[in-house]
């Protein structure tokens, strides 16, 4: 008697089967959306504002929304810092005068993940609101102030960061390189 054709038809062989072509698809319809950043964050505006109605209409587990709201601070903070940190990095780093080598701003959370770590922790959390267990009571206006405090001191500290080795994390405002669109190509140009 074969081995292996024993084990291509036992349970634990059907459902390994069964995942990996699951997580082929969930893959596959991830990989689809990657171009469409304005779509992926109108979606994730969909998915917190159906977390913050649940959360409004149940009037609780703000212990939840305590935790996620340290979360996304976390990742944005990885959202607006450098990959290499210069503070530490003592190789080449990002230009900080007119004559320095061009270096392009290379996060440390790029917006793919940043978008799909954001939408996944509000799903986990609306999930939450599911359990009583979630529900601590607790004070939410102490926690609020908490949180609005913590998210001041880090933007404050991490904004001092950016304008003491000369970064900005955004590319609206900045000169674009490569190809000219079809209405600039055409345009006449003034000698």
């Amino acid at each position: 008697m074969d081995v292996g054709v024993a084990d291509d038809h036992s349970p634990e062989a059907a459902i390994s089967r069964w995942k990996f072509a699951v997580s082929r698809q969930y893959q596959h319809m991830l990989d689809k959306t990657t171009p469409h950043v304005f779509r992926r964050w109108i979606g994730c505006l969909v998915v917190a504002a159906v977390y913050v109605l649940r959360v409004y209409l149940v009037q609780g587990f703000y212990i939840v929304s305590y935790a996620l709201g340290i979360y996304i601070l976390n990742l944005l903070i990885g959202f607006l810092s450098p990959q290499v940190d210069p503070e530490i990095h003592d190789g080449p780093t990002l230009p900080t005068r007119g004559s320095d080598e061009f270096r392009p701003f290379v996060r440390r959370l790029p917006e793919f993940k940043f978008w799909y770590s954001i939408t996944k922790a509000f799903c986990i959390a609306f999930v939450m609101t599911f359990f009583s267990a979630f529900d601590v009571p607790v004070f939410w206006p102490i926690l609020l102030f908490y949180w609005v405090v913590l998210f001041t001191l880090t933007m404050r500290r991490q904004i001092s960061h950016m304008i003491k080795y000369k970064y900005v994390p955004f590319s609206f405002g900045k000169q674009r390189y490569g190809k000219r669109t079809p209405a600039e190509s055409t345009s006449p140009t003034v000698d």
